[in-house]
C-alpha cells in the first residue's frame, strides 16, 4: 500500500501500527497523524533503532497492510 493511502486513512491504520510497535502510545500515534518521518522518529526513539532501520520497518509494514 502506498504511504499516501495510509496517511489519508491514519485513524484506520493507527491500530495496526499499534500492534506492530506496541511501545508507542496512542498519544504518540495521534501526534504522528500518518506522517512517515514522524513515525520513523518515534520508532527510532522508542526502540533505539537507526533512522534507516525505522524507515525500512515502516516500508515493510506498509507493504504488509
Amino acid at each position: 500500500m502506498n504511504w499516501d493511502q495510509i496517511e489519508g486513512k491514519w485513524t484506520e491504520f493507527k491500530g495496526k501500527a499499534r500492534q506492530k510497535w506496541g511501545e508507542l502510545t496512542d498519544d504518540e500515534l495521534d501526534q504522528v497523524q500518518g506522517n512517515r518521518e514522524e513515525l520513523a522518529g518515534k520508532i527510532q526513539a522508542k526502540y533505539g533503532k537507526t533512522r534507516e532501520e525505522a524507515k525500512r520497518e515502516i516500508d515493510e509494514w506498509a507493504n504488509s497492510v
